[in-house]
């Protein structure tokens, strides 16, 4: 039994000190417990300890109150004693130096891994430290001798000691409560504010006074002592480098030592009689400053505890261990009443020296990287760690202290640490080197940090002489090279290409107008697909952003007023912008006729510091791009070398205006046919209807989808999508291609860059690949019409797409252009719609034809995709089974040419690059493949796995959602006011919500698809009496909770986080998605979990229970049980005949059921529209329309108005002042009065102009008087 066994330690502290001490006692077979807030419990400290405890917070717990937690001695001292606690290392900061919490844990026989209570609370008062090191033969720096009381004391001291002077808080520590003072004017100032800030800040208003040395090296020793007289010391650190008096860079030995032979033993041993004077036990530092000129040393603090920087002493001292020490120490005192022998081995100087001197030549350095931004004052930077790869295994020379992975969120509630750097070498020199690669390789990618900073002090040339003092830093100058954005517009990101091309509803993403995009990289230099700016602007919200280096950049996209320091420069040019320069981008007024909508900002080098995301930086919702969203005013992004090169200073690179694309109100975008733009959903009129109309774009369009509207509706060929659901543009669940047109009720939209890949809608017909760039631009009011054209022809546009980009950078790399291309190729409108059908070949296998189940039908889906459909519009496993067959059969060929492949319930999507095989050659090959799939699937099995999910039946969440869809969207409806009870009453159960539910946890569940966005999976019961059906919820909610299970038609899914959704929801369980990867089911390269034909089973649990495992998967601590199993068509067949009786039965009551709910709701649907309407027609009661004379505000954009934030009688009294909110794209425009109406009074509004009212560029908003 070693003397470890019985113990339990737990680590009073956070962040990376609390994951090295773990580190260590791991080491030594020593149970942990950490303890943690909300912010803090997927951090690593948690999972490492062998228990990990919450500490208590108040209800509406604040980042403030979770920054409290940590320092409760109460609330610590209780855990200890719940879970029987023997050890605490309270680590460094936090309670660390807090006597009372010693005393409290020491009173209730726990052991304090530190010195005794009261040594922390005399050595802790600054003032009363002093005194103990003059008792103890130390010089102490020149000051008061006490505790200064008034300014007249200390002005009277001051004028002994000479100036400059340096108030200290006398409970201070970690570089606050210090205030420089550099004459009487500043000290009478500074004496009262020194001492309400330090009561604030410590709780103790005791301030005392030194003289202050301007140039001076602050170095400290390293003591060890057992609590009975007996010190020894493991040699110095130099901690000169230090901004705002926190130190930044340590090493050792000091350079210092080197020119001052004797200095580092008389130190040490200065250090180790004070702490012999005072029996101290455990580790310690004892801190001096020490004048850069004469040599002269000065008592200044002792640090009871464990320092940040200690590393650096363990290694150079190769076996050291100071937290091994800090428990054998308390081991000891707990089991003999005393600490280390005075004999051990570790109580003997000797020991020390021999460690150092046994190591060879050794020399260290330790930089601690913060998330903080050098260039703002070093404000802290909070906000998503994008990716962390730390080079912790590369090296023997070097060590990282870290506590921070990938997917962590820094808080602003703790200290900004991310982690420490520690290397040695041979040499100094070596060490530098080392520690500079060391940074170099060093990966946090997120907000901003001071890695390149540090590295900025290692090459200047006084930190490389080994000259720094504690005023280095406050003259060191550093420029990053970056920039800032000072205003985005209304909207601003970072995308590239070609985007995610995983599939698997993963988006896209990318840039909405490929085509100015990659011009914008070409002619700045770079790759077209490097990553840029995508931005929105209109008039008034202008983007600007500020370079601190010199950089070049080019400007494409809608025509916008583009603004260098305010000169006007030319877009689709080369522009240079020198260091400290604005980049401005406005709207031209609305009265300019101005077309277009997004405009494009290629830097050259690109981003180099925004990380990759699942193959891309291009930014999606929630995944990407920078900290995973559009950018903010202060983001700062990091940039390569961007300056011109010489040879190009003078050169003028700029697109002809001849060449530059064309963006009219009126579109003509060309689609191919299909796949569903047949009479099978539309009637033969209603298709020419869809094509001959002028769709104008809605204000709610965004870049997951371009809403159009228009007064004529669809004459679908059905009354209902059968199976797929109640309204004719339901169907199964299939595959969806890029630029597909998708029917959502009567409502089209073109899907785009974030757009789901499969979902339950018709698609009509899918806009051609060389036209995508087109969608990019569709701004708000601007009208689209389709036209059909042929596979060829889009082929050949791709061809003009590729010669006009060749053009371009033909002008970038010769800075001339002699040919006679014209931008007009890019948008032709002399074609005719051809009208062709999607079906581009059809097998029916018997008499029965197009209604046979057993029919495969192969379409047209854009000019890069085929849809193959089986069978009739039914959920049928055998139907799922032939598909998957199929999709083997393909791959087994290996034909070149296919990208992916998106299977469903009842079809299968193949994805093909059209430049490596033509649609007709693809097609050939994939009814040569069908054709090998076996007459008969009754006997083929299915490898898969079988995974338990815990399931909360009915739960909060779910109804909470709900609660909120009836406040805000629809309040009456079938479906509520709950989901369950009508999935009860539409299929027809007698039981009520209770049977249904028990229903839908009956059977195993078999995943038939993943996809539609972020691997969401669609699964079925694999018993048919279980297959409960449902419709989508009409309009769909705004909200739903991760997790959330939900039924559409016969279709259920797992939704894989919070966002919008139409599902009817029964229950909540964890996601299939892990946006980082973590845990062991899961990787960075593959954050989904579910695949086809895996069996899932639920398994209830409380919501109680749920709340942990919830937690436990939120750290990667969860591990789904996963058991292999085996589908078989066969023994699916035998079961399905066994309960052949019960399932007809079933399927009568469900056949019931659903006729009465689809009546009902269409009753409820009619109501509901109908008040909806009175409730529009007497809204806003209070806007006054008015037309005569005043100054008027005028709408910039295409939108409707969502918010009315003005009355009448209103005075303007600020330009700033919020007279409406437009909303256009999904987002928030701000309408303000401006300059030139200060003063006026709010008359009246334009015509029609009320909440929910659409406006267009120009139209009157507001009358002024």
């Amino acid at each position: 039994m070693t003397v470890y066994e019985g113990q339990k330690l737990l680590i009073a502290n956070r962040g990376e000190i609390a994951v090295r001490i773990i580190r260590t006692a791991k080491q030594l077979s020593l149970r942990t417990i950490a303890i943690y807030t909300p912010s803090d419990a997927s951090s690593p400290h948690v999972s490492l300890a062998d228990e990990a405890v919450a500490l208590p917070l108040p209800d509406n717990a604040s980042g403030e109150s979770e920054a409290k937690a940590y320092l409760s001695p109460a609330s610590i001292l209780s855990i200890c004693q719940e879970h029987h606690v023997t050890l605490v290392h309270p680590g460094y900061g936090f309670l660390s130096e807090n006597a009372e919490f010693a005393s409290l844990l020491s009173n209730a026989g726990i052991t304090w891994l530190g010195p005794k209570a009261e040594i922390i609370k005399i050595m802790g008062m600054k003032h009363e430290a002093r005194k103990v090191a003059v008792k103890a033969g130390l010089s102490v720096v020149p000051g008061s001798d006490g505790l200064v009381e008034t300014v007249e004391y200390a002005l009277k001291v001051a004028r002994d000691i000479g100036f400059p002077v340096i108030l200290k808080a006398t409970a201070g520590g970690g570089g606050m409560g210090m205030v420089i003072c550099r004459n009487e004017i500043e000290l009478r100032e500074k004496v009262s504010e020194t001492q309400d800030r330090a009561e604030i800040l410590f709780g103790n208003n005791g301030v005392f006074l030194e003289r202050y040395f301007p140039k001076a090296r602050h170095i400290e020793i390293q003591v060890f002592g057992n609590g009975e007289g007996d010190v020894v010391h493991m040699a110095e650190r130099e901690c000169s480098v230090q901004r705002r008096h926190q130190k930044v860079i340590e090493e050792s030995p000091s350079p210092f030592f080197e020119d001052h032979p004797g200095l580092r033993e008389r130190m040490s041993q200065g250090a180790v009689e004070l702490c012999r004077l005072i029996n101290y036990a455990s580790a310690g530092t004892i801190e001096f400053i020490v004048d850069n000129k004469t040599g002269g040393f000065y008592f200044l603090e002792i640090n009871t505890r464990i320092q940040v920087e200690h590393p650096i002493t363990e290694a150079t001292h190769p076996g050291l261990d100071l937290v091994r020490l800090m428990i054998q120490q308390g081991i000891s005192e707990r089991k003999y009443g005393y600490g280390l022998k005075p004999e051990s081995e570790e109580m003997q100087q000797a020991t020390y020296n021999a460690l150092r001197v046994g190591g060879g030549s050794i020399y260290s350095i330790e930089g601690r990287i913060y998330a903080e931004n050098p260039v703002e004052q070093f404000v802290p930077s909070p906000g998503l760690l994008q990716l962390v790869d730390l080079p912790s295994e590369r090296h023997d020379w070097l060590r990282i202290e870290s506590w921070v992975a990938t997917g962590i969120t820094i808080t602003p509630f703790f200290d900004p640490l991310l982690c420490k750097i520690i290397v040695r070498g041979s040499s100094r020199e070596e060490a530098v080197h080392r520690f500079k690669q060391a940074l170099d390789e060093c990966k946090i990618l997120g907000p901003p940090n001071n890695a390149r900073y540090l590295k900025a002090i290692t090459e200047s040339e006084v930190f490389r002489a080994g000259q720094a003092t504690t005023q280095f830093l406050d003259s060191f100058n550093y420029t990053p090279c970056a920039l800032k954005i000072l205003s985005t517009g209304i909207d601003s990101s970072i995308q590239d290409l070609p985007g995610r091309t995983i599939g698997l509803g993963i988006p896209r993403s990318g840039p909405m107008d490929s085509l100015a995009f990659s011009a914008a990289n070409i002619l700045v230099g770079n790759s077209p697909a490097t990553e840029g700016l995508e931005i929105v602007v209109v008039p008034g919200v202008a983007f600007c952003t500020q370079f601190f280096v010199p950089t070049v950049v080019c400007v494409t996209g809608k025509d916008v007023l583009v603004k260098v320091d305010d000169q006007l420069v030319e877009m689709w040019s080369r522009i240079r912008i020198p260091a400290g320069g604005k980049l401005k981008l406005d709207a031209k007024p609305a009265g300019e006729n101005i077309t277009g909508f997004r405009v494009y900002v290629a830097v050259l080098g690109g981003f180099p510091d925004v990380p990759s995301y699942l193959g891309s930086k291009s930014t999606s919702m929630g995944l990407g791009g920078y900290q995973g969203r559009s950018l903010l005013p202060g983001d700062q992004l990091s940039l390569r070398d961007c300056e011109p090169k010489l040879d190009e200073e003078n050169q003028i690179i700029a697109l002809p205006r001849s060449l530059v694309p064309t963006y009219p109100s009126h579109w003509v975008i060309h689609v191919l046919s299909g796949p569903h733009d047949d009479e099978e959903f539309l009637t033969s009129e209603g298709i020419t209807k869809f094509y001959n109309t002028r769709w104008r774009v809605s204000a709610s369009s965004n870049r997951l989808g371009i809403r159009l509207e228009s007064s004529e509706k669809f004459e679908w060929a059905n009354i209902t999508g059968g199976e797929g659901g109640s309204h004719p543009s339901n169907i199964l669940d299939n595959g969806y291609a890029p630029g597909t047109i998708n029917v959502n009720g009567d409502t089209p939209v073109i899907l785009t860059r974030e757009g789901p890949d499969m979902g339950g809608y018709v698609c009509l017909c899918t806009v051609a690949s060389a036209e995508m760039w087109k969608l990019g631009q569709l701004s708000p009011g601007s009208s689209v019409e389709f036209r059909r054209v042929s596979w060829s022809a889009t082929i050949q546009q791709n061809e003009v797409v590729s010669t006009w980009l060749a053009v371009v950078h033909e002008i970038a790399s010769t800075f001339s252009f002699s040919g006679n291309l014209d931008g007009n190729i890019l948008y032709r409108t002399d074609e005719d719609d051809i009208s062709q059908k999607p079906v581009l070949y059809r097998k029916a296998q018997d008499a029965i034809g197009a209604e046979s189940e057993s029919q495969v039908v192969f379409k047209q889906a854009g000019d890069s995709a085929i849809l193959v459909e089986f069978g009739t519009m039914t959920l049928d496993l055998s139907k799922r089974a032939h598909i998957h067959a199929f999709e083997a059969k393909v791959k087994e060929t290996s034909i070149q040419g296919i990208l992916s492949f998106c299977p469903c319930i009842r079809s299968i999507l193949i994805h093909f690059d059209p430049f490596l095989i033509s649609q007709a050659d693809l097609l050939r090959e994939l009814v040569k493949s069908e054709n090998s799939v076996p007459d008969s699937l009754s006997t083929m099995e299915f490898p898969g796995r079988r995974l338990t999910f815990p399931i909360v039946l009915d739960d909060s969440w779910n109804r909470e959602a709900l609660e909120r869809y009836m406040r805000s969207s629809r309040n009456k409806a079938v479906y509520l006011p709950s989901n369950i009870e009508y999935l009860a009453r539409n299929n027809g159960l007698i039981g009520g919500s209770e049977e249904a539910l028990r229903k839908l946890i009956g059977s195993d569940w078999l995943v038939l698809g993943v996809g539609f966005y972020l691997a969401c999976p669609f699964l079925v019961p694999i018993d048919p009496r279980c297959r409960l059906v449902g419709q989508k919820m009409n309009p769909s909610r705004t909200f739903t909770p991760r997790g959330a299970i939900g039924i559409a038609g016969p279709v259920s899914a797992i939704y894989p986080i919070e966002s919008p959704g139409g599902y009817q929801l029964f229950g909540r369980t964890l996601p299939g998605w892990q946006t980082w990867g973590n845990g062991p089911n899961f990787h960075p390269d593959r954050p989904w979990l579910l695949q086809a034909f895996d069996q899932v089973h639920f398994e209830p649990v409380t919501e109680e229970e749920y709340i942990k495992l919830e937690k436990q998967f939120d750290a990667g601590e969860y591990s789904f049980k996963i058991e292999s199993t085996t589908f078989s068509m066969a023994d699916h067949a035998v079961f399905l005949d066994s309960i052949q009786e019960d399932l007809d039965e079933f399927r009568v009551r469900q056949k019931e059921g659903s006729i009465n709910e689809e009546k009902r709701e269409r009753e409820l649907l009619m109501e509901w529209e109908a008040e909806k309407l009175t409730q529009q027609d007497s809204g806003n009661s209070e806007v006054q329309e008015t037309h005569d004379g005043g100054a008027t505000v005028t709408a910039s954009i295409f939108a409707s108005v969502w918010k009315i934030k003005c009355r009448i009688d209103d005075v303007i009294t600020s330009p700033d002042d919020l007279l409406l909110i437009l909303e256009a794209m999904k987002t928030e425009i701000p309408v303000r009065a401006g300059e030139d109406n200060v003063g006026k009074t709010v008359k009246g509004f334009g015509k029609g102009i009320k909440e929910q009212a659409v406006v267009r560029p120009g139209d009157v908003l507001v009358v002024l008087d």
